[in-house]
């Protein structure tokens, strides 16, 4: 299987057709003449022509390779009635040995007008694509710009796919069968400058093998395709890495599928996810396997595995087990993937275990909602009690559970819990808490050091917080910040922690501050574990991440940089918590005479900055810093990031009052508590004389009864002081953006962040 839904599609749900109505240019019963059915088959809607081989160099390195051309109708010429084509290319290059993955994405001119349109179609069928109204929001923007977000990006030239021999040129990038029989590949990737150029040999007297029922694929709605493939290649040429070609020789594989009817005003079934394994034993034998499965219904579409014994016989089995057994999760779009799964075939007696050869082989693309997972991967096992093994190509697609920014960042929130679970265990190793208390080069600080008290005291306290969850948006700003610059954030996973760590010690610390009693919906730390504990675990929090910033691989002068960047975040927070501490009693008198609210409003927003929005611009500065961003990347996404980290805290303030989800906090709390937040400034220069006196005297009287505070709240929504409130929150940002917007490239991280921004501002929504 192989995903046919790129960005250049309308439309790809088939409608089901007899077998004496398939057309008739599929072929017929007996040998594939490889010479015609390699060619495009008009008839189809959806038509790929796919490839993989995983090679070794002279000495013994080790790579993979996939590529899938695809050509999909996406209209009809109103003249003639001539289909309009889309093309896309998808493809990857797995460096086992270095455990790198550089993928690729290019897709039709006409994707941004085409996507549009694909948008439009799922929102008013209720289909799966992007749910998210934010995310939909901010690809529209894209798109309408005529853009596509990197890493897709768009052909420079016209696709052209032969008519009389097999010949697809996508910008240079090729799939073609010469005069001797042989396929070539030549793929080359600009920025990762990484490259292959293959030869493909078919073995003498070999026939295209038919998949499904005698080549007959039943995908989505009961469309039909019609699918075959050659599995022993002998293949030989080049790979190149970074500037580096090596010749190669290795074991390559080639399919090729096409159909789909598409009948007007048939819906899209974007619910469907699959597994296909291509497999190459080392006994000479193959096989492929697949399963699909309707997501809405959790019906099984089919599933089937076809066997080649060494003599090359072709044997069918439907009673199949194609089961993932674990669970990794990208760090990149916060997506789980199998990286393991057994196949069990009764009829064969086979079982294999299937183990990815490293785990980050996803491939993160639009054209696939929005990323799937398609790698290198070995196989070991038993048939008929013998010991068997060989190498093969899995793809997992479809079967994506985070479709909106709620289930985003709860995905993060799990990767950043993982990350401080990692940092501060249950039952560190000495070495851990060595390096938690001073360093390698300082071992004797450990001298009668109890570790077990060490947990109890400095690790349980934090993990007690933050154990219970958390959006992690601020640890998401880091790595978004080192991505849309052009940068890796896979080199820089180990700082999910550190953002975390920042924000719960001030939390943990504020509350006995504040003497606030609930924390993250459970006790406060000071309340279970005491005052002086809970300021020693929370103060602690501020200096453990230095040891992951020493940790990184970044230069001397950049790691300066990025020590002066969270000092300086720690510096303005703890100058915001002192503002908070004191409060702004002091210049309520004044505001309550007169209406002018000028100094008190600028006194609390800078409250909020110096808390949260100096905090997160920094952490956004050293995400791009690390990316290889401009200094105007690094300080625009800086400046967005403090905007969005101020709007956050003047929500919380509204959201306050309006009331929060899930009744973590009681709706006016701060107005119970006496606390002087936007919506009551801006009251205060909107309400007459003696309702600003009545409100500072409701807000003063601290009061414990609902309807009292309810009342204070309708005093406030009376003057729409919640709405002016929630309207320079949404300028705020929005200015912010407008001046970031062109001075970064479209990308998926880049909607990421403008959806974020609207998902700051709209959480009660």
């Amino acid at each position: 299987m192989k995903d046919s839904t790129p960005i250049a599609s309308e439309s790809r749900s088939p409608l089901p057709t007899e077998a004496a109505l398939r057309p008739r240019d599929w072929p017929q019963p007996g040998p594939i003449d490889l010479a015609r059915h390699d060619l495009p088959h008009g008839s189809s809607v959806t038509e790929w022509w796919y490839t993989n081989a995983h090679l070794t160099t002279l000495d013994g390195h080790k790579f993979s390779v996939f590529a899938a051309f695809f050509r999909i109708i996406r209209g009809r010429n109103e003249e003639t009635g001539a289909p309009i084509y889309a093309h896309s290319l998808t493809w990857a290059l797995s460096d086992v040995d270095g455990s790198r993955y550089y993928s690729d994405t290019i897709v039709d001119k006409a994707s941004p007008a085409i996507a549009l349109e694909r948008i439009k179609q799922s929102e008013q069928s209720g289909g799966a694509a992007n749910k998210d109204p934010r995310v939909r929001r901010a690809l529209r923007e894209m798109f309408e710009k005529g853009q596509v977000p990197y890493p897709d990006h768009v052909f420079e030239g016209e696709p052209f796919i032969g008519e009389r021999r097999l010949e697809l040129d996508f910008d240079h990038r090729r799939f073609e069968k010469r005069d001797d029989g042989t396929y070539a590949l030549s793929l080359w990737h600009d920025r990762a400058d990484v490259g292959v150029d293959l030869v493909f040999t078919v073995p003498e007297g070999a026939e295209a093998i038919r998949h499904g029922d005698d080549g007959v694929v039943r995908g989505p709605d009961g469309g039909d395709m019609f699918y075959y493939f050659l599995p022993s290649l002998t293949t030989a040429g080049t790979v190149t890495v970074r500037g580096v070609t090596q010749p190669v020789t290795g074991l390559g594989w080639y399919d090729h599928e096409f159909g789909g009817h598409h009948q007007e005003g048939q819906a899209m079934n974007e619910d469907v996810a699959w597994n296909w394994l291509a497999g190459q034993l080392d006994d000479g034998t193959r096989l492929s396997a697949y399963n699909m499965l309707d997501l809405k219904t959790g019906a099984s579409l089919g599933q089937r595995v076809i066997y080649l014994d060494a003599a090359g016989k072709r044997h069918e089995f439907e009673a199949v087990d194609f089961a993932p057994q674990n669970t990794w999760t990208s760090t990149r779009t916060f997506n789980d993937y199998p990286t393991r799964w057994s196949l069990k075939v009764p009829g064969l007696e086979l079982t294999l275990e299937i183990e990815a050869a490293f785990d980050d082989q996803e491939l993160v693309t639009l054209i696939s909602k929005p990323a799937f997972w398609e790698g290198r991967v070995s196989l070991k096992g038993l048939r008929n009690g013998e010991p068997i093994s060989g190498v093969g190509y899995v793809e997992r697609s479809g079967y994506l559970a985070v479709d909106n920014l709620d289930g985003f960042f709860k995905a993060v929130g799990k990767q950043v819990r993982k990350s401080v679970a990692d940092m501060l265990p249950f039952e560190p190793t000495f070495e851990k808490v060595r390096d938690l208390i001073a360093s390698k080069d300082r071992e004797h600080y450990m001298e009668g050091v109890d570790l077990a008290k060490f947990v109890k005291t400095g690790v349980v306290p934090v993990r007690a917080i933050t154990d219970r969850g958390g959006k992690g948006w601020r640890s998401y700003a880091a790595l978004a910040c080192c991505d849309v610059v052009g940068g890796d954030s896979r080199e820089f996973v180990h700082w999910l922690a550190m953002p975390e760590l920042m924000h719960v010690g001030s939390l943990i610390v504020d509350d006995v501050q504040d003497n606030s009693s609930v924390r993250r919906g459970g006790p406060a730390c000071h309340v279970v574990y005491g005052n002086a504990l809970a300021i020693n675990a929370g103060t602690s929090c501020y200096f453990m991440g230095q040891r992951l910033l020493h940790s990184s691989n970044v230069s001397p002068s950049a790691k300066l940089r990025l020590y002066d960047l969270y000092f300086e975040a720690l510096r303005a927070g703890h100058a915001g918590q002192a503002a908070d501490i004191e409060g702004l009693d002091d210049y309520m008198p004044d505001a309550v005479a007169t209406g002018d609210i000028t100094i008190i409003e600028s006194r609390l927003l800078a409250i909020h900055r110096l808390k949260t929005a100096a905090p997160a611009g920094a952490l956004a500065r050293m995400g791009a810093l690390v990316g290889g961003g401009t200094e105007a990347q690094i300080e625009g996404l800086g400046r967005y990031f403090e905007s969005v980290g101020l709007a956050f805290q003047m929500m919380d303030d509204i959201l306050n009052l309006k009331g929060f989800a899930g009744d973590l906090k009681l709706r006016g709390e701060d107005l119970a508590h006496g606390k002087v937040t936007l919506p009551v400034v801006k009251g205060l220069g909107r309400l007459d004389h003696a309702d600003r006196q009545a409100l500072w005297e409701g807000i003063q009287a601290r009061h414990e009864d609902q309807v009292e505070i309810d009342a204070l709240i309708a005093l406030l929504d009376s003057v729409d002081a919640l709405a002016s409130s929630e309207a320079d929150a949404r300028a705020m940002v929005e200015a912010a953006w407008q001046k970031l917007d062109p001075i970064i490239e479209p990308s998926i991280v880049k909607l990421m962040l403008r959806a974020f921004g609207w998902f700051v501002l709209e959480r009660y929504y």
